[in-house]
């Protein structure tokens, strides 16, 4: 049952890794409301990638209670008040460490997808 329990946690971790990489990544490119990283995802991912709200939110306060990202109101294009989340220093560094884990991640992936390419 342990064994089970496991996979279950390190299935979890990967996908709120990679959510949490994505909203880092999106963030990089500048502050931005939860909306609109949800769908710089949306679009930058060709339309397959898909973040509903009951995803972004808890991903986003986890990643602001690391300290990675700082948010703060502000109005909105359409006037609206809204919570725009911004990189941190601290984010910043740990986005460069999880950028090159996903690289490494993928390559492993890749050889053992195409292992005549390698």
């Amino acid at each position: 049952m342990v064994e089970k329990k496991e996979k279950y946690q390190n299935r979890i971790e990967l996908l709120q890794g990679t959510l949490d990489l994505l909203i880092l990544q999106t963030l990089q490119w500048g502050p931005q409301h939860g909306y609109g990283i949800s769908v710089a995802i949306r679009n930058r991912s060709g339309e397959i990638l898909q973040v509903d709200t009951g995803s972004l939110y808890p991903a986003l306060h986890r990643l602001e209670k690391q300290k990675w990202i700082k948010a703060e109101w502000k109005v909105s294009e359409n006037k609206q008040r809204a919570k725009y989340y911004q990189l941190t220093a601290a984010g910043k560094k740990h986005l460069s460490r999880e950028r090159s884990k996903w690289s490494r991640l993928s390559d492993a992936i890749a050889g053992v997808l195409n292992p005549e390419q390698m």
